[in-house]
């Protein structure tokens, strides 16, 4: 009875480190590329970021063997999805006007575009990668 409470206070003691981790990582991650690449951003695009980081670890630990591609690609679905929704609300809804890609090809309503899509897919394999390795050397899994 002992040994199962320690697993679970072990258990929730993980959680309470790692999830500070992965959001910290992912919002200030997502936050420094658009500074490099746009050289600005907007404070929700950190909360977007941490909540695509947090998918993209979450789907590494399920499927720790997938093929990078493969995880690659579901990642980049999520972000996209992510990218419409949050561009639906900030963007259209609230009138932030953070990004507009009604110039782009193969755009909806100015907040999403297959070129961004697809570069999403390149970006997001080493962030599979970096995931993978957070749950090696950071938080000791064995897969």
């Amino acid at each position: 009875m002992q040994k199962q409470r320690n697993e679970i206070a072990e258990e929730n003691l993980k959680y309470l480190t790692e999830l500070p981790l992965l959001f910290l990582t992912g919002g200030v991650g997502y936050y420094v590329i658009e500074l490099l690449w746009r050289g600005r951003s907007h404070w929700s695009m950190a909360l977007c970021g941490a909540l695509a980081f947090l998918f993209i670890y979450r789907l590494n630990e399920a499927y720790p063997h997938a093929h990078l591609l493969f995880c690659a690609l579901q990642s980049a679905l999520f972000i996209t999805g992510l990218e419409l929704a949050a561009g639906c609300v900030l963007n259209l809804w609230l009138g932030f006007g953070i990004w507009d890609y009604s110039g782009m090809p193969y755009q909806i309503l100015g907040q999403i575009c297959l070129p961004y899509s697809l570069l999403w897919v390149a970006l997001c394999i080493p962030v599979c990668i970096l995931c993978r390795w957070m749950r090696r050397v950071i938080f000791l899994a064995d897969d």
